[in-house]
């Protein structure tokens, strides 16, 4: 018996999954939360600030291993052969000559600019507007393969903005690393820069990496967009790697800190939904939307049909960023379910300040009660929300509360409620929070159909696809297309657990491990065609206030 593990690292958590290979059993899981994160350090929300500190990272993979290898059955440990990661993306953070994160210097522990920016950080809008203009007049499109519009949540905007905002960690900067590329490169011990092993994924999604022009983007290129990245690209790579490929082994420190032992083979990393994809058992026509705080949609297409093809406005369209040997697509939504909790707070605001101020009960009862009801406003909502008749005249809103990812990326626009009247409660406004995510969702997916890209079956994985009859059944309507639903809770370290047991040669391929270890599916949502036609006349109001508000208002 031969185990592989799938880490997961997400927004808030990392989740590690133990997997007897051969036949996709779960074993164990753990799930360990980042402790500075979920204390707000080092973000701005105000100012679009989301950095990460790596020793975040570094605990949670310890503690998550140690722990779901403690819930495994005695000998588990020396069984496992394989490990992979899967992160959120673009995740990228600068190093030194010696490949450490500036942040894991005494001197910039406590900075932001020197941490991993998350995905979500849009300070740098600028610079990606300037990398779009750059690319407009120059002879090579670099973002032609991105969908033709570079976005704030990328890579080379956030390092050109680090870089011009803070002058104290220019001379130390050597190069940058993605998340994804970081933890196997950190459990390897090839964290040199010339060493380090970078992942297709990444690197063709994000950083505009292509082969047929040599890799990156050029140096005046570069220099082009700000004069900050000058030398960057000579220090960084011209190849990139599948993530069906072994990086290496666990050195003898690693394997003694997760209780593992040096023969476990670590494959390269990749991003999560491209994972989670894999997890969920891609196959091409088919569109798997991983549904958590924001969406990322993946598909898989043969060379054959994208010959010719680039879909405008998508997160792009990179040779073997999903499945090797396919071309793999990605889109996504910068908000989803961060719209809902941001509808929470919103109404939690008397909870949390009005009754923490009460004399009336101890603290301990006051606690309490708020706990239990913010658990319980998002199940309430849903439940009221789910009785509300669906109709043309409603309240309307646009899902762009943390700006637009695709189609055609604009981290400027703003979210709009429109619609309402005195008797406009709670759960319509819920309501019609929950059409806008799917009205953005159907946007992406006919973006697709436009540009030629066939879509037979739609798959849904994450949190909310498992535990919300009301958005995927909403989903559902809006598409006018069945939605299944994958079984397994944690289909992006599935993934993981999936392409490290190729890395550790147990299965000559991705498609031979998916069949191997594939879970299957939960459930299936079937759309109401009445209702499809409601939500069609209310999507063309959409597309029309969406307009308005990102020409007239927002512009």
């Amino acid at each position: 018996m031969k185990y592989t593990i799938g880490l997961d690292y997400g927004s808030d958590s990392c989740r590690a999954v133990i997997i007897e290979a051969e036949t996709g059993k779960e074993i164990a899981s753990s799930v360990k939360y980042y402790k500075r994160w979920m204390q707000g350090k080092y973000c701005d929300p105000q100012n679009n600030q989301y950095r990460q500190h790596p020793l975040d990272y570094i605990e949670a993979l310890e503690e998550s291993v140690k722990e779901a290898l403690s819930k495994s059955p005695v000998g588990t440990a020396e069984k496992v052969v394989g490990m992979s990661f899967d992160t959120t993306g673009s995740t990228p953070a600068l190093i030194d000559k010696d490949g450490q994160i500036l942040a894991l210097r005494p001197e910039f522990a406590e900075n932001p600019n020197a941490m991993f920016i998350l995905w979500k950080d849009h300070t740098a809008i600028k610079e990606a507007a300037r990398i779009n203009e750059v690319a407009k007049r120059w002879p090579i499109d670099y973002t032609a393969y991105e969908g033709g519009i570079y976005s704030s949540e990328w890579v080379w905007a956030k390092i050109a903005h680090v870089l011009k905002e803070d002058k104290s960690i220019v001379n130390d900067a050597y190069s940058w690393i993605e998340h994804c590329d970081w933890m196997p490169a950190l459990i390897t011990g090839t964290t040199k820069p010339a060493d380090i092993i970078r992942g297709r994924c990444s690197a063709g999604h994000k950083a505009m990496w292509l082969k047929e022009w040599d890799g990156l983007p050029t140096e005046e290129f570069l220099v082009e967009v700000a004069p900050e990245l000058k030398g960057f690209r000579e220090r960084l790579f011209h190849e990139t790697y599948t993530s069906d490929v072994k990086v290496g082994n666990l050195t003898p420190e690693w394997a003694e800190k997760l209780g593992l032992t040096t023969n476990v083979a670590v494959g390269v990393g990749a991003f999560d939904c491209h994972m989670g994809a894999v997890g969920a058992e891609i196959e091409p026509n088919t569109f798997v939307r991983v549904i958590g705080t924001s969406t990322c949609d993946i598909m898989v297409a043969s060379y054959e049909d994208m010959h010719g093809k680039l879909v405008p406005g998508i997160c792009g369209q990179v040779d073997g960023s999903v499945i090797p040997g396919m071309i793999g697509l990605e889109a996504g939504q910068s908000g989803f379910g961060d719209i809902y909790a941001w509808f929470k707070s919103v109404l939690a605001w008397p909870f949390e300040n009005i009754l923490k101020e009460s004399t009336l009960v101890d603290q301990t009862t006051k606690d309490k009660l708020i706990e239990e009801a913010l658990d319980k406003m998002i199940p309430a909502l849903s439940k009221e929300a789910e009785k509300i008749p669906t109709t043309e005249s409603s309240v309307l809103a646009i899902d762009w509360m943390n700006g637009r990812r695709t189609p055609d990326a604009n981290q400027m626009v703003k979210g709009t409620i429109t619609g309402l009247n005195l008797a406009s409660s709670a759960p319509l406004i819920f309501k019609a929070l929950v059409e806008a995510t799917a009205f953005g969702s159907k946007a992406i997916v006919d973006r697709f159909l436009e540009n030629g890209i066939k879509i037979d079956s739609v798959i849904g994985i994450g949190g909310i696809s498992l535990k919300s009859p009301l958005v995927m059944q909403t989903l559902a309507d809006v598409l006018g297309m069945p939605i299944k639903v994958a079984k397994s809770e944690q289909a992006c370290a599935f993934g993981a657990a999936m392409f490290a047991s190729v890395a550790a040669g147990i299965h000559p391929n991705i498609k031979a491990a998916q069949k191997a270890m594939g879970q299957g599916f939960a459930f299936e949502y079937k759309p109401d065609m009445k209702k499809h036609e409601v939500y069609m006349k209310l999507y063309a109001k959409y597309q029309t206030l969406g307009k308005f508000t990102e020409t007239e208002l927002f512009s």
